[in-house]
C-alpha cells in the first residue's frame, strides 16, 4: 500500500512540474530573418569592408526599428574575412549550413566573390556581392548578384573621357587580383572601340609597396595616360611614385577609387586624379530633380552623422545590396529563397546609391552605363570632372 502510494505521489509531482514548465516557458521568439555578410572589416582592404559593415549595421537597426521586413526583423551575421579567400570560402559554408541565412551580402572583394560565387549557387543560397568584377555576373548564375557597376561600363567612360581629352596611347598597370585581372581584360577589349592603343600593359602583384619601376618601363613607353586598376595600396602608391618620377601624364583610376581616404592616403598627389564612381561622392551637387537625390543625402547625413566619417561608394555598395533583398523579400511575400532569388530578378526602377537598380533573368547588375559620373580631386576633395 506504501508503494503504491509512493508511486501516486511521484506522478502527481511529475505532472505538476511538467505542466509548471509549460506554463512557464518563455514565449517562442518570432522568426528572424537571416542575413550573413562576409567583408573585409580589418586587414588590407578594410577601406573597403569597414564602411560596409558599418552601414549594414545602421541600416538594419533603421529597418528593425521599423518593425523588420514583412512583420519579421532582420538578424545579421557578419564574418570578417581580412579580404582572404579561403577565410571567404569557409565563412559561406558556415552561413549556409549552420546560420541557414537567407542570403549572403558580400564578400568585399572580387577574388573572394568569384571563390564563394559556385558555392552559394549550388546551395541555392543568393548572394548579393559587394565587389566589383563582372565575371561575378557574367555568366550569370541563378543565385548571384552584384551591385557595383560593372567593369566594361567603367572602361566605357574612361575612354569616353580619354576621346574628349585627345588622348589615344596609353599604358595600363593593374594588381595581379581578381578585380585588376577582370578589369585589365575590360581595357584591352574595349580600347580598339574607342581608337585607343595599350603601347604597354604590367601587371604587378597586389602587396606591392614601390611601383617605381613599374612606372618608369611606362614614363619610357611615350604614353599619353596612365591607367591604373587596383585596390589598395596600389591606389595610393601609383601616385605617389608617378609624381616622384615627375610624370606628367593624367592617371586614370578604376571605380574602386571611390573612398576618400585613398586621397588622403596619396596626399597631394592625388590632384587631378580622374575616375568613373557613382553619384554618393557628389551628391550634394547634384539637381534636387535627380532621381537618386533624396536617397544619397540621406544615407551620406545618416552615416557621417553616425559615425564621424565620411560615406564612401562601397558603403553604398552594401547598402545597395540590402535594400535590394529587403524589396525582393516583400515583392515575394516570403522569405523562401526560391522564391526570393525570383523576385530579385523582377525588381525594376530600385533607386539605390549605386544608381537605378533594374534587374532581369539575363542582368544580375541591374546598372546601365549612365550609372557612372566621371570624378576628379581638386584640393583634396571628390568633384565632378569636367573637360
Amino acid at each position: 500500500m506504501k508503494l503504491k502510494n509512493v508511486i501516486i505521489l511521484v506522478l502527481i509531482m511529475v505532472t505538476l512540474f511538467s505542466t509548471t514548465q509549460i506554463f512557464s516557458a518563455p514565449q517562442k521568439e518570432v522568426e528572424t530573418i537571416k542575413v550573413g555578410a562576409i567583408l573585409a572589416v580589418t586587414g588590407g582592404a578594410s577601406f573597403l569592408g569597414a564602411p560596409e559593415s558599418k552601414t549594414l549595421e545602421m541600416l538594419v537597426e533603421q529597418i528593425n526599428n521599423k518593425g523588420g521586413v514583412n512583420g519579421k526583423k532582420i538578424e545579421l551575421i557578419i564574418k570578417d574575412s581580412q579580404a582572404n579567400p579561403e577565410n571567404a570560402i569557409s565563412f559561406a559554408k558556415q552561413l549556409i549550413e549552420e546560420d541557414k541565412v537567407i542570403a549572403i551580402i558580400g564578400p568585399s572583394t572580387s577574388g573572394e566573390s568569384l571563390k564563394i560565387k559556385d558555392i552559394c549557387e549550388e546551395n541555392q543560397t543568393i548572394l548579393l556581392s559587394c565587389a566589383a568584377a563582372e565575371a561575378i555576373v557574367d555568366p550569370v548564375a541563378s543565385y548571384v548578384f552584384k551591385t557595383p557597376q560593372k567593369d566594361s561600363y567603367a572602361a566605357m567612360k574612361i575612354f569616353e573621357t580619354m576621346n574628349k581629352m585627345g588622348i589615344s596611347k596609353i599604358g595600363i598597370v593593374v594588381g595581379n587580383t581578381g578585380f585588376g585581372n577582370g578589369g585589365k581584360a575590360q581595357l584591352e577589349k574595349y580600347a580598339p572601340d574607342y581608337g585607343i592603343t595599350i603601347v604597354i600593359s604590367e601587371v604587378y602583384e597586389s602587396s606591392a609597396t614601390d611601383l617605381t619601376s613599374v612606372l618608369t618601363k611606362l614614363n619610357n613607353a611615350g604614353i599619353e595616360a596612365v591607367v591604373n586598376w587596383s585596390i589598395v595600396p596600389a591606389q595610393s602608391i601609383i601616385p605617389k611614385n608617378m609624381k616622384q618620377l615627375g610624370m606628367k601624364q593624367p592617371l586614370f583610376q578604376s571605380h574602386g577609387f571611390g573612398n576618400i581616404k585613398y586621397v588622403e592616403a596619396a596626399g597631394d598627389a592625388a590632384e587631378g586624379i580622374i575616375f568613373p564612381c557613382g553619384r554618393l561622392l557628389v551628391a550634394d551637387v547634384l539637381p534636387d530633380s535627380h532621381p537618386q537625390k533624396a536617397l544619397l543625402v540621406s544615407y551620406k547625413t545618416s552615416y557621417e552623422s553616425k559615425f564621424n566619417e565620411d560615406a564612401s561608394t562601397f558603403g553604398g555598395h552594401a547598402y545597395d545590396a540590402l535594400i535590394i533583398l529587403e524589396e525582393a523579400i516583400k515583392k515575394a511575400k516570403s522569405t523562401d529563397k526560391a522564391k526570393v532569388r525570383a523576385a530579385i530578378e523582377t525588381l525594376t526602377g530600385v533607386v539605390g546609391t549605386g544608381g537605378i537598380f533594374n534587374f532581369s533573368a539575363t542582368d544580375h547588375n541591374g546598372l546601365d552605363i549612365n550609372s557612372f559620373e566621371m570624378l576628379t580631386v581638386e584640393n583634396g576633395k571628390f568633384v565632378v570632372f569636367s573637360q
